[in-house]
């Protein structure tokens, strides 16, 4: 596959991270560092952009900055539009991110995005300058609207964020990467690197991995799992896979079977 390219901005890596629920910021940055991930979402709910955290142990943004990543806010906890924008807006005010990993989410039981207020909010961010990668559900309409409306990729979900469930979503993802002419970053649901793999196999461009790795026993062998299995899955694609068939095709020709043979060849008589 070619390097993926988003914005002007070229990427080697088709892993991306987010560093909500680890356990211990080291954890996290060990994690990101085994997965050679070179794209980290950060909720700035979590974080102070203003005030370096010199006494006590460094923040979140300190312990990634220094990691050769791009870091990109999200708007985590945003329930209209204009709480996404107000957020999008500290983080451009305070320390210069214009890259936004927008979610508007107001149902608190499965954080299903809000079509509507997240069309809105990217109409209106992308007026503003801001490089917004959209969150949403997977519906082929939606992802088209937030292209033209100026979106430079489309995040449509495998399952309900959190849930591990893989992707549920294929048909849908199906249509989206059919008529997709901006990257498709599967994101929210993928638990297992298989489910990763699976989303690469189906023609996605990136995928966004946080609570399967992060909430793993062992989150820095979790990340270098997803790793290895986006890896193999871009190699498969590479090597141009036949497809399924309809019907059963022997791998073995079904002629010249040694019973058909005549055992009598070349004997001579008495």
């Amino acid at each position: 596959m070619h390097r993926l390219n988003i914005n002007g901005y070229s990427f080697n890596s088709r892993l991306f991270i987010g560093t909500g629920k680890f356990a211990a910021g080291p954890v996290m940055a060990e994690a990101v560092q085994a997965s050679g991930t070179e794209i980290v979402t950060v909720a700035l709910r979590r974080v102070d952009l203003n005030e370096p955290n010199s006494q006590q142990a460094p923040s979140l943004i300190e312990r990634l900055s220094g990691s050769g990543v791009h870091i990109v806010p999200n708007t985590s906890g945003a329930k209209t539009a204009e709480d996404a924008l107000r957020i999008a807006r500290l983080a451009q005010a305070a320390s210069g991110y214009d890259w936004i990993k927008l979610e508007v989410t107001p149902d608190v039981n499965y954080l299903l995005p809000d079509p509507v207020e997240t069309l809105k909010a990217t109409e209106q961010m992308v007026e503003e300058g801001f490089t917004v990668l959209p969150y949403v559900n997977a519906d082929p309409v939606l992802c088209r609207q937030l292209t033209e409306a100026g979106a430079p990729a489309v995040m449509p979900l495998g399952a309900p964020i959190g849930t591990n469930a893989g992707i549920r979503t294929q048909d849908m993802l199906e249509i989206i990467i059919e008529q997709a002419t901006v990257p498709v970053v599967v994101d929210a649901g993928l638990g297992l690197p298989s489910h990763a793999a699976k989303a690469v196999e189906l023609g996605a461009d990136a995928v966004l991995v946080n609570t399967a790795i992060a909430t793993a026993g062992d989150p820095v062998n979790m990340a270098r799992a997803f790793a290895q299995a986006v890896r193999a899955a871009e190699q498969a694609v590479d090597a141009d896979p036949r497809g399924e068939q309809k019907l059963a095709e022997p791998s073995s020709p079904l002629t010249g079977f040694v019973h058909n043979h005549d055992t009598t060849a070349g004997a001579t008589s008495e």
